[in-house]
């Protein structure tokens, strides 16, 4: 049985966005996990929408990659793939040395609040928090990078990256370490020491790529 979908949405003519926000949200928690089906109707009965939106939702969500067509009626949430992922990592490593060298170069000082949370929400069971926390520190590396097509290109990774840190939160392994991780790399940052940000950030990068992929080998070879 399916797990209930947060949050239902005041009747208006346009919320697109928010059934895909929500319907993202719970394929990066797992609570809607890999192979699990999804129909239109249990959806819009679910939100108290119409199928109108469902439909245009599922339809973007296909276009990236986060749901496929199922055997007969319905999508279901698209499995993961590991070669895949290691190539989104790749690219990721990437765009994230150009901002770190960049916000370096400026001795850029990131909210020290940024940490905190992300410290705060580790400790907890939260899933989509900690995803979300992770995704505002390396979002304000972005920004203070000054240079905003880091964030856009970034941005048509971040559906997927969301999911497979969602897979591997699901373990409360590593979950303060990432956070000791970013207060190196802020401080780092904060110092203008552009060769030891881009170091650390480098460093942070094959780490979560290799416990990532490692976690997400052990969750695809377990008995279904």
């Amino acid at each position: 049985m399916h797990a209930k979908l947060s949050g239902k949405l005041q009747a208006r003519p346009h919320y697109v966005d928010e059934v895909y926000r929500i319907l993202l949200d719970a394929i990066s928690d797992g609570s809607r996990a890999p192979g699990s089906r999804i129909t239109q109707e249990d959806i819009a009965e679910q939100l108290k929408v119409s199928r109108s939106p469902v439909l245009q939702a599922i339809q973007l969500l296909k276009k990236d990659g986060l749901l496929q067509d199922a055997e007969g009626r319905g999508v279901m949430v698209a499995p993961l793939d590991l070669e895949h992922i290691g190539h989104l990592y790749q690219v990721r490593g990437a765009l994230e040395a150009l901002a770190t060298k960049l916000a370096a170069r400026q001795s850029a000082v990131l909210d020290p609040d940024l940490i905190r949370l992300g410290r705060k929400v580790a400790r907890g069971h939260d899933v989509r928090a900690m995803i979300e926390a992770d995704e505002a520190f390396h979002k304000a590396i972005y920004e203070a990078s000054g240079n905003p097509m880091i964030a856009e290109s970034a941005q048509v990774h971040w559906v997927h990256l969301r999911r497979v840190m969602g897979a591997v939160l699901q373990s409360a392994e590593q979950r303060l370490s990432i956070w000791d991780e970013h207060e190196e790399l802020a401080a780092a940052i904060a110092s203008g020491d552009e060769a030891s940000a881009l170091a650390i950030c480098e460093r942070h990068m094959h780490n979560a790529s290799d416990k990532l992929l490692t976690r997400l080998q052990e969750i695809l070879e377990q008995p279904v």
